[in-house]
């Protein structure tokens, strides 16, 4: 996956996004991410993964020599109050070709999440996409995993390590 393709990926898959690029207060430091309103702390990337800069995400990796990409979203105002298979449905919104692999309930972070896998199309080019979706104390926070057909396991351990390390802290 070129890195054009990654920046049709991930915007177009992340509908709950704000946009926070542009904002003030927004850090990442020691595996905690914070802006107005909202701080979480994620798991350890192996170094293999690049931080990169997209409109309309918290973070987002993308790793240039195997065209895998991450990204983790925050939204915790004016987002729907829908349940979590609805909200996952509007993260692959922009894709085409769309067959649901597998979906499971799971726990992250004391909470129920849905976590969802797609095979799926983007301007013709074909991606496994992996999504774990959760809503916690007023936010919904969703977590994508992007990967060239045919190789979504090399680089799944990351997106888990970050996932597994999802912690939603208090920010009074």
């Amino acid at each position: 996956m070129s890195r054009a393709v990654l920046r049709h990926v991930l915007p177009l898959s992340l509908l709950l996004a704000s946009t926070v690029g542009c904002h003030r207060g927004v850090r990442f430091e020691n595996q905690v991410f914070s802006k107005p309103g909202v701080r979480y702390r994620l798991g350890v990337l192996p170094p293999v993964w690049e931080r990169v800069k997209l409109s309309h995400n918290d973070l987002a990796w993308y790793t240039g020599e195997t065209g895998h990409a991450l990204s983790v979203n925050s939204t915790c105002q004016e987002h729907e109050d829908a349940p979590l298979d609805v909200l996952t449905r509007h993260l692959v919104m922009g894709f085409t070709e769309r067959l649901e692999v597998e979906q499971q309930k799971v726990v992250v972070d004391e909470r129920e999440a849905l976590r969802s896998r797609y095979r799926a199309k983007l301007d013709g080019v074909p991606v496994e996409l992996l999504f774990v979706v959760l809503k916690k104390d007023q936010c919904v926070y969703d977590f994508t995993y992007v990967a060239p057909l045919g190789r979504y396991e090399e680089r799944l351990e990351g997106f888990e390590s970050l996932v597994r390390g999802f912690h939603a802290e208090d920010v009074s």
